[in-house]
């Protein structure tokens, strides 16, 4: 599986929301520029996360962005679905009717990459932009007398 640079982007727009305090609104064009994302981009990507629920926006002057959820409540699953759709490890795992071999579905390879896609699945869920946004700011943390000292 490989996941695209939009994703990539959306990850980093949500994880820098989950470091604002709680209901926070932030324009496009500022989120772009601190994440280093081009804002045309990141509007297109906003809107896969306002329709899944996960950004929220704001018209007129006092507008912008903002979490529609508690980050606790936002998986790193959540966001992959919302910017690519379900993603799968192979075809056959959605498309029984895909394999070649017209096994449909009942091999054994088949059988790993589906135990494998559970796995992962489970684990983009697991991880949750509440503790994404924590560590960051270990991070910035341990990386500010480094930086400091330059």
């Amino acid at each position: 599986m490989k996941l695209n640079q939009a994703t990539d982007y959306a990850f980093r727009m949500v994880l820098h929301m989950a470091l604002l305090p709680s209901g926070t609104k932030i324009t496009g064009a500022v989120l772009a520029e601190q994440e280093l994302i081009p804002e045309r981009f990141l509007l297109k990507i906003m809107r896969s996360l306002i329709a899944a629920g996960i950004m929220k926006s704001f018209r007129g002057v006092d507008g912008g962005f903002s979490l529609n959820r508690d980050p606790q409540e936002i998986s790193l699953l959540d966001v992959i679905r919302a910017v690519e759709g379900d993603a799968y490890l192979q075809r056959c795992l959605y498309d029984v009717g895909s394999c070649s071999k017209s096994c449909m579905g009942h091999c054994a390879i088949n059988e790993a990459m589906g135990t494998i896609q559970d796995q992962l699945i489970n684990q983009l869920e697991t991880v949750n932009f509440k503790t994404l946004a924590q560590r960051e700011q270990l991070i910035e943390a341990e990386s500010l007398p480094y930086l400091q000292a330059q």
